[in-house]
């Protein structure tokens, strides 16, 4: 076996697509020793802000001197994004060497009860408690990939678990309503552990509140921690002032692992988060906003920042009808012009569909193009205007920051489906 033949394998679990349910990633733990079981962890989950709000606790911890263990999904230029010890990404080779050892507990597996064949996001959820294992991390913080209940990462008893937001998204998944996909997310509460509760919808609350009852689980809600005014983040926009107070809460929980105040918000100022409200310059000294919102609530949340601007210049592309219609519309209210993209993703929504929702007054200043032209070699941009927003979607912000970065996308190591040939 070697790095190639591993690399194409983990590729095509990809092919298999999405599934929920816990029994899966339960069996190739208890083959592998039960890593998750090896260290403290916070557990994370909503529609919105959990991403942020897992780099916030892992910075106020690592700012304490802890040694921490991050996975989040999905990357945005190079697969070991999700991995991280104390932020830095695993490595290819280390990814490589790891997929390898949990392989042959896959093959073992699949041998006897194929039905329980890993998914991508299995294994992988899987290879990052082992490197944290190995690594001996003092404790990690765990995003949830898809909903909460039945998510991959719901295996386990973490120190708190936090709720950051509940919008409509993902509903082939999780539910056509918000009560539904709050009932999801509540599946990560656990009886006696503490969990945060971000600024969630009335009928989202209700669900949780029901649930945490049922369970036994304390609810601490970030509004009546912080009635005054919400912790500061260097993180641009007042949902990431949210996802802060989010943060701060659970780090204050977590009783294990102490922190002191001023410390704790001093690294609030000092997140580094790609791809949110992300502010680079270009090689000619014009701005480049790169931002990965790309649901009706994530659009919402940064209205607010693209009204600042000065008729911004947007580039804009969706996985998505239905989050393409709320995202044109409110991006159409403060946009100069707004150039429609085809995303490098098989899900994506051709430029040609994304335009029909393009409100008529605007179509004189609405172009098509593809990303390359717009972004063709590194800290360049072709389109005009001083200020250029990229929107719409993580998988086009990983895109553009590759392109910015001079880095060409390793194919195998996004996230698409490949030909299995």
């Amino acid at each position: 076996m070697n790095a190639a033949t591993t690399l194409h394998w983990l590729t095509n679990l990809r092919n298999l697509g999405s599934a929920l349910g816990l029994e899966r990633t339960q069996l190739l733990l208890e083959r592998l020793g039960d890593p998750q079981n090896s260290c403290p962890y916070f557990h994370i989950a909503g529609t919105n802000g959990k991403g942020s709000t897992s780099v916030m606790i892992e910075s106020i911890q690592r700012a304490h001197g802890r040694r921490t263990g991050l996975y989040t999904s999905p990357h945005l230029i190079e697969l070991g994004e999700r991995i991280q010890i104390n932020r830095e990404p695993i490595s290819e080779k280390r990814l490589i060497a790891l997929v390898e050892q949990l392989r042959e507990h896959y093959n073992s597996i699949h041998q006897t009860h194929p039905e329980l064949d890993a998914t991508f996001f299995e294994l992988m959820t899987a290879v990052a408690w082992t490197e944290f294992r190995e690594k001996k991390v003092d404790l990690a913080i765990i995003e949830t990939g898809l909903g909460g209940r039945l998510d991959a990462t719901n295996i386990g008893r973490p120190e708190v678990c936090v709720i950051t937001s509940i919008g409509l998204d993902h509903q082939e998944y999780l539910g056509n309503t918000i009560a539904e996909i709050a009932a999801e997310k509540a599946g990560i509460l656990k009886s006696g552990i503490p969990c945060v509760v971000g600024f969630v919808p009335p009928e989202a609350e209700v669900v949780i509140v029901n649930r945490a009852k049922q369970v036994s689980a304390p609810l601490y809600f970030v509004r009546d921690r912080f009635k005054d005014e919400l912790p500061l983040t260097n993180l641009k926009g007042q949902h990431q002032c949210q996802n802060a107070g989010a943060a701060l809460l659970a780090c204050e929980l977590a009783n294990a692992f102490p922190i002191n105040s001023d410390t704790a918000r001093t690294a609030l100022q000092n997140i580094e988060w790609l791809a949110r409200w992300q502010e680079i310059k270009l090689e000619d000294g014009r701005t480049l906003i790169v931002d990965g919102s790309h649901n009706e609530e994530g659009i919402a949340s940064t209205a607010a920042l693209l009204c600042e601007l000065k008729s911004p210049s947007i580039v804009l592309g969706s996985l998505s009808l239905v989050r393409a219609e709320a995202l044109i519309k409110t991006v159409a209210e403060s946009a100069g012009e707004i150039i429609l993209v085809s995303i490098d993703h098989e899900r994506t929504i051709a430029a040609d569909d994304l335009k029909k929702f393009i409100p008529k007054s605007f179509l004189g200043r609405t172009k098509i193009a593809p990303v390359e032209d717009l972004f063709p070699a590194p800290q360049q941009c072709s389109v005009s205007g001083p200020t250029v927003v990229v929107i719409g979607s993580l998988y086009l912000a990983g895109e553009v920051l590759a392109r910015y970065h001079g880095k060409k996308l390793n194919p195998h190591l996004q996230d698409k489906l490949m030909n299995r040939s």
